[in-house]
């Protein structure tokens, strides 16, 4: 039997504030946050007449919370004690154990490399230096470092012209070094940088004001040279980047004109004494009044677990691009000021929510309307979120998960776009059918997980295709489901090998079934 046909047959789809507190002292509550997201959430859906979505059952909460916060999709055996756990609270305590956990630190350091260093997804000079970059910035996540202090780290790093670690650091490495890999990836020059610090930080694509007047936005093509000569004194030296700090003005290309420094609300900066002009922007950029700072992190974060952000795309802040929820904005945006600028209070409190606590199936036709929040939007898994689920999945040794198999598996599911409009390439769908990933997992014999399910004793038919269902999608599968896996694993004649080979249909089709290929 031809096991694409297996597919459809099994899986039913889917369809400001002051600053706050540091460690050691008291926080505002995320439940207090979260219910006042779904007030802000819940009156826009009256105001539009759309009933908001049911709320989904525990085992779609689980993988969901699992593949936003860990990067991954949870084991079989977490799955069922979750499941059988009565403790009402056990939602709060799972996102709670996730932001403790070492594959929150590891999925955040993925997800906030990619923001910060693009380019090495094609730049192979770029990827020679990301993994040190990522052993500064894995230090960083760890500690829970402010995101004010993190930014103020990366903008103000010393530039003494050594060349940057290139390839996996060594055991004991200069973590610290680590951080100038944001400063060779954009080539050390100044337009580069100011774009990618507007960008990331600021939430605003200034690029589109280096050769003239933004067409849309306000900012015009002096404003975009003025910050970038905060990086004037930035320049490539051999294989490292260093700074000449006096320098504070930039020639506009193409002209004669020179602009000074200057911050995107046209205030005068304050100059420090033989300080980086860096050391100046830094505190600009990160200053609890910056009107655009926390707003775009916390845009970007509810992108990050949503697929769609307030302000949509999530760097493009500007008048003629409003939120879809001002005061949701707003609220998120002096909250994580008055937390002392922490991720994890932002993450928790929006985990919490009924908005992200939804379901993703559509019951009315305004729930279509993914800006609204009315339902939980389904999301394409990023390609390291694929591969690390597969991995999960299938039960390969770390070892093998890490093999050089992983960055052309990568490179396959590069997402193009966003997220929750990202259909699935032919190359991708070959790589899942026919690639040694999967093939090997979901061959009799060659996957830990297959080989436990159709070896182990005393389970019965029913009892195997339920642990697939479980290792695969984190559910148990739904009567029809496991009608038609029985159907297909015990028809009149087969025993033996034949049998482990249907499981191992099963197993294939789950896998590569689009429930997989999702966060829902």
């Amino acid at each position: 039997m031809i096991r694409w046909l297996v597919v459809s047959a099994l899986v039913v789809s889917p369809t400001a504030a002051t600053a706050g507190p540091r460690a050691g002292k008291p926080g505002p509550d995320p439940v207090a946050l979260a219910a006042t997201i779904d007030q802000l959430i819940e009156a826009k859906l009256r105001a539009a007449g759309v009933p908001p979505a049911p709320a989904a059952d525990d085992a779609t909460y689980f993988r969901r919370v699992h593949l936003a916060l860990g990067g991954r999709v949870p084991s079989a055996a977490e799955v069922r004690e979750f499941l059988a756990d009565p403790d009402p609270g056990k939602r709060a305590a799972v996102v709670d154990r996730l932001l403790g956990s070492a594959a929150y630190a590891n999925h955040m350091t993925t997800t906030w490399r990619g923001w910060l260093l693009p380019e090495a997804a094609t730049n192979p000079d770029v990827a020679a230096v990301a993994p040190a970059f990522e052993v500064w910035l894995r230090s960083r996540v760890r500690a829970d470092t402010p995101f004010d202090q993190l930014v103020t780290e990366l903008l103000t790093a010393p530039l003494n012209g050594r060349p940057v670690a290139r390839g996996v650091p060594a055991d004991d490495p200069d973590v610290e070094a680590g951080v100038v890999g944001f400063y060779t990836a954009k080539e050390g020059r100044p337009e580069n940088l100011a774009a990618a610090t507007a960008r990331v930080f600021l939430g605003v694509q200034l690029e589109c004001a280096q050769c003239h007047d933004h067409p849309f936005a306000k900012w015009s093509r002096d404003q975009f040279w003025g910050l970038a000569a905060f990086f004037a004194g930035v320049e490539r030296q051999g294989g490292g980047v260093r700074e000449i700090t006096g320098r504070r003005e930039l020639l506009i290309p193409n002209s004669d004109r020179t602009v000074p420094a200057t911050f995107l609300n046209d205030v005068e900066p304050e100059w420090q004494f033989k300080k980086s002009p860096r050391v100046t922007l830094a505190a600009w950029v990160t200053a609890a009044d910056n009107p655009f700072f926390a707003r775009a992190a916390v845009n970007r974060l509810w992108g990050f677990l949503f697929g769609v952000g307030i302000v949509d795309p999530v760097d493009d802040l500007h008048d003629r691009n409003p939120p879809s929820h001002p005061e949701l904005l707003d609220a998120l945006a002096a909250g994580f000021v008055t937390s002392g600028f922490d991720i994890k209070f932002v993450l928790r409190a929006v985990c919490l929510s009924r908005a992200f606590r939804r379901d993703s199936t559509v019951t009315e036709p305004g729930q279509r309307d993914l800006r609204l929040f009315a339902r939980f939007p389904v999301q394409a898994l990023t390609p390291e979120q694929l591969y690390d689920s597969l991995a999960v999945a299938t039960g390969a040794p770390p070892d093998e998960a890490a093999a050089a198999g992983r960055r052309p598996f990568l490179e396959a599911f590069a997402l193009s776009g966003r997220r929750t409009e990202s259909p699935t390439t032919v190359l991708q769908a070959l790589t899942m059918m026919n690639g040694d990933l999967v093939g090997r997992a979901t061959t009799p014999g060659g996957g830990r997980t297959l080989t436990a399910v159709v070896e182990l004793p005393g389970l019965t038919p029913a009892g195997r295709v339920e642990a697939l269902y479980l290792a695969a999608l984190g559910r148990p599968p739904r009567p029809e489901e496991l009608r038609r896996a029985l159907g297909h694993i015990e028809p009149a004649g087969v025993a033996g090998d034949k049998t482990k080979e249907r499981y191992a249909d099963v197993f294939w089709a789950l896998l590569n079934g689009v429930e997989f290929r999702t966060n829902h």
